[in-house]
Formats: structure tokens, C-alpha cells, sequence
């Protein structure tokens, strides 16, 4: 029972990836791309986690803390450049 829970729950964390990926593709604007971006990172988070109770093991443990910390910088990253138009400031005496 608790297998084909974990299973469902699968597919639809897999689905709503893949809508998402739609509205990556598709957004009307550049900020929806950047939390659709944002939502995939954390659904792979969620995939990962459940293949890991699926699999009964603990590898998965560091690729859920790098998916994790790469979703962040990379959200981080997008919204630093759609405020100011630039991602690394050259002049530190702003």
C-alpha cells in the first residue's frame, strides 16, 4: 500500500513538473519563467526524495542538499538580474 502511494505520488510530482517545464517554455513573462524555473528545482528535490524511500536508502541525501543549494543561487542569481539588469557588479563603491 505504502509503495503504490509513494508511486502515485511519483507521477504526479512528475506531471507537475512537466507542466511546468510547459511554463518555462511558454511563461508570458520573465518572472513566471523564473518561479516555473524555481518550481522545477523543487519538484526534482521531491522526485529525488521519493525515489530515495522508494529505493530505501540514504545516497540521495547529498543530491537533495545540492539540488537544493543550486535552486536557491539559481533563484537568487534570476531575481538579482531582473532588478538591476546585471548578476556581478564590476564597481564595489556603490
Amino acid at each position: 500500500m505504502f509503495k503504490m502511494i509513494l508511486t502515485i505520488s511519483l507521477i504526479i510530482v512528475a506531471i507537475s513538473t512537466l507542466l511546468y517545464v510547459y511554463r518555462l517554455v511558454k511563461g508570458p513573462s520573465t518572472p513566471d519563467r523564473v518561479i516555473a524555473l524555481d518550481a522545477i528545482g523543487i519538484n526534482l528535490i521531491g522526485i529525488t526524495a521519493i525515489i530515495s524511500i522508494v529505493l530505501n536508502t540514504n545516497a540521495f541525501v547529498e543530491v537533495i542538499l545540492l539540488l537544493g543549494i543550486l535552486a536557491f543561487i539559481g533563484t537568487v542569481a534570476f531575481s538579482k538580474y531582473l532588478e538591476k539588469g546585471e548578476i556581478i557588479e564590476n564597481d564595489r563603491n556603490q
